[in-house]
C-alpha cells in the first residue's frame, strides 16, 4: 500500500473506499519526513507514538464521520497545540500550553492529525524565514533561496508533500510570501474569520491565522472547518449574511504600470504580465488603479508608531532577555520605544486617511491583483542586507490587513531558472470564497505541478465545502457566516435544502454553515413527494427494509432555528434522524401517511441521484 497524494479529497476518498487506514497513512507520512532533505522545516515534531495513537483512534470511527478524517497537518510554532511547547522561534520564550488554540482544536475535532510545529521568523517578525535560532528555513524548490516568512516551515512542509495542509499566521504577508516562493496556495482570510485565541501575537489588532495548501480546494475545505466565531477572542467577527458573485466580464484592478516594482527582476515582470493576460482570458477586464494609497498604508506598519504594537506583544520579554532575541528582530522591535502616545494617534489618523483614499482608488473593481512579491532573494543576499531586502518583499503585502482585505496568494508561473512566481488576489472583507474560486481557475490555467513535488496538480475534488459553485455562476453565493459551536443547532437535510439546491438559501440566510456530508443509518425509506416546485423528498423511518440515505448536516444559529422550523410545510417536520455512526441529530422527517401518494426512490440513495435520473 502506497499513498501517492496527500490532497484532502484524495485522502478522504481513499479512506472511504478502504484503500488504506489512518495508521497506514501516518506511518508513511512519518517515514517521508524522516527521509526528507533537511531544510529546517520543523521546530518540534510529535512523538511517533502520539501520532499513531491518534491514528488508531480514528481507525475505529467511520471515515465519513469527520470532515478532516485522518488528514495530516502542521502548525506554525506561534500557535498552541496542547502538550507541545510553543516557542515563537525563541527557545527561552517557550511555554507548554495545556489547551490547543481555538483553530487547532476545531481541526482536531474534525479529525485532522497534527504532525509537528514548524519553523518561523522569530516572533513572526520577517518575510524571509531566516531570522530563527533553529536555522534558516530553505526554499522547497531551491535551497539556496529564502523560503519566505514568517510562516516558512509551514509553507515548506506543504510544498514538500510532508503534510496535506498547514497553519501559518499573517500580519504583513507571512501567509502569502512563503506560498509564492514555494508554488502553493496561501489563504489570508478576512481578519477575524479564524480565531487568534491561543496564538502568540505580533500585531494583535491585524493578526490573522492563515492556511497553506496545494490547491484552493483544500484551502477552502480547511477554512470551512476552522472558521467559527470565538467569543473569547475580542477580534473574532461574525460574517454578515451577504451575497457576491463575479459575472463575465469581471473587473480586476492592477497598479498603474509606473507604480509596479520588481526590483530589477525582469522575469517577475514578465510573469506578472502573463498572469494579467491569463485573467483576461478567463473573462476579466483589466483596470489600472491608483496604487499610491495602498503604498501609504503599507509604510505605516514598520515606519511609524504602529511598530509599537509588536513591542506590546513581546517587549517585556525582550527587555528581560535581550540576548535571547535574534539581533534583527530585537533591532526592529526596540526601535518602537521612541514613539509616544501622541505618535500612535497620529499614525491612526494617517491610517484612516489611507483607508479612505484606498477605498476611492478601488472604485468599482471586483478584485485587486498584484504580484505577491516583486522578486526573490538568495539566503546569502538576505544575510548581507536583512532589513532593506525584507522590506522589499512586503511591497505588495504590508497594507492588506490594515485595509481589512482578504487575500489569496496563487502560483502563476516559473522563472526560467525554475523558481516560482505568484500573484495575490485581493478582495473586500468576506470575499474569501470568491477569491478562492477565481484563484483555482487562475492556478490551473497557469501552473501544472504542485508545490515542489513535480507531480500534476490534484484534480478538483469533492472535499471543499465551497467548491461546487463556479466563480462565474450567475447564481449569487453567500460567504459562509460564522457561528459559535455553543450557539448552534445541527440539522440534517436530505432534499431541497442541500447545498446548491433551491431552498438552501433558507439556511445560509440565517447564518447556517455546512458541518459535514454523511448518511443515515440503514433504517429509512425515501420518497419523492407530489407537488412543487420546489420538489421535496420524504424520509420515513421503518422497522425493516430500510436503507442508508445521503444527507448534509448544517449548524443553524439557535436564535434563527425557530423561524427556520416554522416555515416547514406538512407532511414534513423536524424530528431526530439517526446517522450511520449512531449519532442522532435534528432533521427532516416525513409523516408515514404521505408515502401512499409518493414515488419511492429509496434505491437511488440520495436526492441528487433522483434529480439526475429525472428526464
Amino acid at each position: 500500500m502506497s499513498v501517492e497524494s496527500l490532497a484532502i479529497a484524495d485522502l478522504l476518498q481513499g479512506y472511504q473506499a478502504r484503500r488504506f487506514t489512518v495508521t497506514q497513512v501516518m506511518e508513511q507520512v512519518l517515514s517521508r519526513i524522516d527521509s526528507a532533505p533537511e531544510r529546517q522545516v520543523w521546530i518540534s515534531r510529535l512523538p511517533r507514538d502520539r501520532v499513531l495513537g491518534l491514528a488508531r483512534v480514528l481507525d475505529t470511527k467511520p471515515p465519513r464521520s469527520l470532515p478532516l478524517y485522518g488528514v495530516p497537518f502542521a502548525i506554525k510554532d506561534n500557535i498552541d497545540l496542547a502538550g507541545v511547547a510553543t516557542t515563537a522561534g525563541c527557545p527561552d520564550y517557550g511555554y507548554t500550553p495545556t489547551a490547543s488554540s481555538f483553530v487547532v482544536q476545531r481541526l482536531l475535532d474534525a479529525g485532522a492529525v497534527p504532525i509537528g510545529k514548524t519553523n518561523l521568523d522569530q516572533f513572526a517578525t520577517g518575510l524571509v524565514g531566516t531570522r530563527s535560532p533553529y536555522g534558516a528555513c530553505r526554499n522547497a524548490l531551491n535551497d539556496a533561496y529564502v523560503c519566505g516568512g514568517s510562516s516558512s516551515g509551514s509553507a515548506a512542509a506543504v510544498a514538500s508533500g510532508l503534510v496535506s495542509f498547514s497553519l501559518g499566521t499573517d500580519t504583513a504577508g507571512s501567509g502569502r510570501v512563503p506560498a509564492a516562493f514555494n508554488n502553493i496556495i496561501g489563504l489570508k482570510p478576512t481578519c477575524g474569520f479564524l480565531s487568534t485565541s491561543g496564538v502568540v501575537p505580533a500585531c494583535r489588532s491585524i493578526d490573522c491565522v492563515s492556511i497553506f495548501a496545494l490547491t484552493s480546494d483544500d484551502a477552502s475545505h480547511v477554512a470551512s472547518v476552522a472558521g467559527a466565531y470565538d467569543r473569547t477572542d475580542p477580534y473574532s467577527r461574525r460574517a454578515p449574511p451577504a451575497s457576491a458573485h463575479l459575472e463575465r466580464p469581471f473587473r480586476f484592478g492592477v497598479p498603474g504600470s509606473t507604480q509596479l516594482e520588481f526590483f530589477g527582476d525582469g522575469e517577475y515582470a514578465r510573469l506578472f504580465d502573463e498572469a494579467v493576460k491569463q485573467l483576461e482570458t478567463l473573462g476579466g477586464e483589466r483596470v489600472e488603479i491608483e496604487f499610491a494609497p495602498f503604498r501609504v498604508a503599507a509604510k505605516l506598519l514598520y515606519e511609524t508608531a504602529w511598530i509599537a504594537e509588536r513591542y506590546v506583544a513581546v517587549g517585556d520579554f525582550i527587555e528581560r532577555h535581550p540576548q535571547s532575541v535574534h539581533p534583527v528582530t530585537r533591532q526592529l522591535i526596540e526601535a518602537s520605544r521612541g514613539f509616544s502616545a501622541a505618535d500612535a494617534f497620529r499614525t491612526h489618523h494617517s491610517l484612516m486617511a489611507a483607508r479612505r483614499a484606498a477605498t476611492e482608488a478601488w472604485g468599482d473593481i471586483d478584485v485587486l491583483v498584484t504580484p505577491t512579491t516583486g522578486t526573490i532573494y538568495r539566503i546569502e543576499e538576505i544575510d548581507a542586507d536583512p532589513i532593506r531586502l525584507n522590506a522589499n518583499l512586503g511591497f505588495y503585502t504590508n497594507f492588506v490587513n490594515f485595509l481589512d482585505l482578504a487575500a489569496v496568494a496563487v502560483p502563476a508561473g516559473f522563472r526560467r531558472d525554475g523558481l516560482p512566481f505568484g500573484v495575490s488576489l485581493l478582495g473586500r472583507a468576506w470575499s474569501d470564497r470568491l477569491l478562492l474560486s477565481l484563484a483555482d481557475r487562475l492556478h490551473r490555467a497557469s501552473v501544472k505541478t504542485a508545490g515542489a513535488l513535480g507531480a500534476p496538480l490534484p484534480v478538483p475534488g469533492s472535499s471543499a465545502e465551497w467548491s461546487s459553485l463556479s466563480v462565474f455562476d450567475s447564481t449569487p453565493f453567500t460567504v459562509p457566516p460564522l457561528a459559535s459551536v455553543g450557539e448552534r443547532i445541527e440539522v440534517a437535510v436530505c432534499g431541497a435544502h442541500l447545498e446548491g439546491l433551491p431552498l438552501n438559501a433558507q439556511l445560509t440566510s440565517r447564518g447556517a454553515t455546512l458541518v459535514r456530508r454523511t448518511r443515515t443509518a440503514p433504517h429509512y425509506r425515501f420518497y419523492a413527494l407530489p407537488g412543487g416546485p420546489p420538489l421535496r423528498p420524504g424520509l420515513i423511518r421503518v422497522a425493516e427494509g430500510g436503507a442508508s440515505i445521503e444527507l448534509e448536516v448544517w449548524a443553524v444559529p439557535a436564535e434563527h432555528f425557530g423561524s427556520f422550523v416554522a416555515g416547514i410545510p406538512t407532511p414534513l417536520g423536524i424530528g431526530k434522524v439517526e446517522l450511520e455512526d449512531g449519532e442522532r441529530v435534528c432533521g427532516f422527517i416525513c409523516e408515514g401517511h404521505a408515502a401512499a401518494g409518493a414515488h419511492e426512490i429509496t434505491s437511488l440513495g440520495s436526492w441528487r441521484a433522483y434529480l439526475t435520473s429525472k428526464p
